[in-house]
Order: C-alpha cells, then sequence, then structure tokens
C-alpha cells in the first residue's frame, strides 16, 4: 500500500509547470510528506527485519533447550523407574524382617529366658575380656617403652661403635704408613739381616744378630748403628708411635763370670745398647721407648738346628701407634 506513492509523486512533477503557484505549492508540500512517510516506512521495515532475526534466534534457543529438558525428562523417568524398583525390594525386605521378628516374639518364654540368660553371660566375658585387653595394652605400652629405650640405646653404642671403628681403621692406616716409611729408609738392610712386618696392629723391625752385634757382644757393629740411624730418623718423625725393643737369644745356655752370666743379661744389654743408639742426637721423647731382655724363651723357630738358632738371635722394634683416643672413647663409655 505505502508503495503506490512514488507514481504519484512523480506525475505531480510533470505537471508542475502547468498549474498555478499555489498548486505547485500543494505539489511541493506532498512531495515532501510522500518523501518523510517513505523514509518512514523504510525504517520501519528494516526495524521489522531485525526484530524477525531476533525472533528466530530466540525460537531456536528455545527450541534446543526444549530438547535438553526432553532429554533430562527420559533420564528421570529411567531413574524413578529404578529407584521404584529399589524400593519395591526394600519393602519386601522390610516385610520379610518383620514377619521374622513376629515369629521371634511368638517364642516361648522359656526360649527367651534363655536367650536373656545367654546375653547376661556374654556381657559378663566382654567385660572380662576388656579388662583383659586393658590389662594386656598397659603391658604393651610398657613394653614400647622398654623397646624405645633398649633402641635408643642401641643408636648410642652403634654411634660409639662406629667411633670406635674410625679410630681403629685410623690407627691400622698410620701402621701401614709407618711400615712404609721405614721400608723407605731401610731399602738397603732389607732382606740383608733386617725384616719388617706388620701384624695385630703394630710394625716389628727385625735385626739379625749378624746386622747388629757380634757373636757374645754387646757393642752394635757399624751397619747395624747405620740401620739403626735410620730407624731413629723415621721415630722422629712420627711421635705418635710407642717403641718397644726386644733382645732375644738362642737356647744354648750361656755362663759367664763377668758383666754378662746369662741370655737374660746378654738379651737386656744388647736391647739397652740399641735403645740408647736410637736416642743419640735424636729429638726422640725417651719416655717412649721401652727397652726389654726375653732371653730364649721367645724364639721364632723352635728347632734344634744352627740355622733355627742363627734366627732367634735377634733384636726387635716393635713400634705401635699410641691409642689414647681410643682409650678416651673407652673411658666416656
Amino acid at each position: 500500500m505505502k508503495k503506490i506513492i512514488y507514481p504519484v509523486c512523480l506525475f505531480s512533477l510533470l505537471i508542475v509547470s502547468c498549474v498555478p503557484q499555489r498548486l505547485m505549492e500543494e505539489t511541493k508540500n506532498k512531495l515532501t510528506a510522500c518523501e518523510t512517510e517513505s523514509a518512514l516506512a523504510k525504517k520501519a521495515s528494516q526495524d521489522s527485519e531485525s526484530k524477525l532475526a531476533t525472533a528466530n534466534e530466540t525460537l531456536a534457543k528455545n527450541a534446543k533447550e526444549l530438547g535438553g529438558l526432553q532429554r533430562d525428562t527420559s533420564i528421570m523417568a529411567t531413574n524413578l523407574r529404578l529407584l521404584q524398583n529399589k524400593y519395591d525390594k526394600l519393602n519386601l525386605v522390610n516385610d520379610q524382617l518383620l514377619d521374622k521378628y513376629n515369629k521371634m516374639l511368638l517364642g516361648s518364654e522359656k526360649d527367651n529366658a534363655k536367650l536373656s540368660g545367654q546375653l547376661q553371660l556374654t556381657q559378663e566375658q566382654l567385660l572380662r575380656k576388656e579388662d583383659e585387653l586393658k590389662a594386656l595394652e598397659a603391658r604393651l605400652n610398657k613394653q614400647q617403652q622398654d623397646l624405645d629405650a633398649l633402641s635408643a640405646q642401641l643408636k648410642l653404642r652403634e654411634a660409639r661403635v662406629n667411633e670406635l671403628e674410625a679410630i681403629l681403621k685410623k690407627k691400622d692406616q698410620a701402621t701401614a704408613d709407618l711400615k712404609k716409611k721405614l721400608q723407605d729408609a731401610l731399602f738397603n738392610f732389607e732382606n740383608k739381616g733386617l725384616t719388617i712386618t706388620q701384624k695385630n696392629g703394630k710394625v716389628y723391625v727385625s735385626m739379625d744378630e749378624s746386622l747388629l752385634f757380634a757373636s757374645g757382644k754387646t757393642a752394635v757393629e757399624p751397619k747395624g748403628i747405620e740401620a739403626l740411624k735410620n730407624v731413629a730418623k723415621v721415630l722422629e718423625q712420627n711421635p705418635d708411635i710407642n717403641i718397644l725393643v726386644e733382645g732375644h737369644t738362642d737356647d744354648v745356655p750361656m755362663k759367664g763370670t763377668g758383666e754378662i752370666k746369662d741370655n737374660w743379661d746378654l738379651s737386656v744389654i744388647r736391647a739397652t745398647s740399641v735403645t740408647k743408639i736410637l736416642l743419640q742426637n735424636s729429638t726422640t721423647d725417651p719416655k717412649r721407648i721401652t727397652s726389654a731382655g726375653r732371653g730364649e724363651f721367645f724364639p721364632i723357630d723352635g728347632s734344634k738346628t744352627a740355622d733355627a738358632r742363627k734366627k732367634n738371635r735377634r733384636t726387635e722394634i716393635i713400634l705401635t701407634p699410641k691409642l689414647d683416643e681410643l682409650f678416651k672413647v673407652l673411658d666416656n663409655n
């Protein structure tokens, strides 16, 4: 209906030059009114199209929500049927329990009295068991406390044992280092009347009579003095070593009338001679050294042969790392 305005307006424009001025003015006014109305109609059409698009979107959204609600309704209906089945089963079980309960109520008074007695006995037994359980729990707590105390003591002892092992390991390493230093210092004398061994945490420097003394004598030979001086240098550099010098003889009895009367005298004096050489021109503390004579009573070889007796005629320098640190740990224990 609004679209037919445009031909009328065009016709008016064609005849404007043929009509009087008043008619032309009226025509212009009508033309202006037509254009305004046309613009309003166009705007109304655009608004309608926009509202239609919005309505279509709302309709699609509502349709989607409706589908979701229909699915939810279907699921709820299924769940409702399942719950109804469970409810029916529970009702059946309840009816069965009620039936059993009613039958129990219909039992004789004698059975009820018997059950009551059994119940009372059971309760008494439970009380006794509870008392026994409490007593057992108390004993277990006490045993746990004792166990914790013992565990603490064991840990303390383990720490002390580890400390002792570390000290002993350190001592063994010091002994091995000492042996190596002596071997280096006495390289020219080893297997030439002198041997160096390590046993029982000690280093033994054993010197044959042939290296140190003439037969039956107590003065050290020059070659022996040279070897002892090398030993003395090592002892000066290792102040934490205790030194024991032992003189040994063979089992041939010695009967003298002078200073040396027997093998005891000979072993003691030889040990003293070696000790004096170790201390000559040395910074070694004499308090570290002990001299002892063993006579013939500690032989290397017990055979009654010339070769065995030769082995037994010896002087041993026994070197022991000091154990002051170890003794401190033991005293603390």
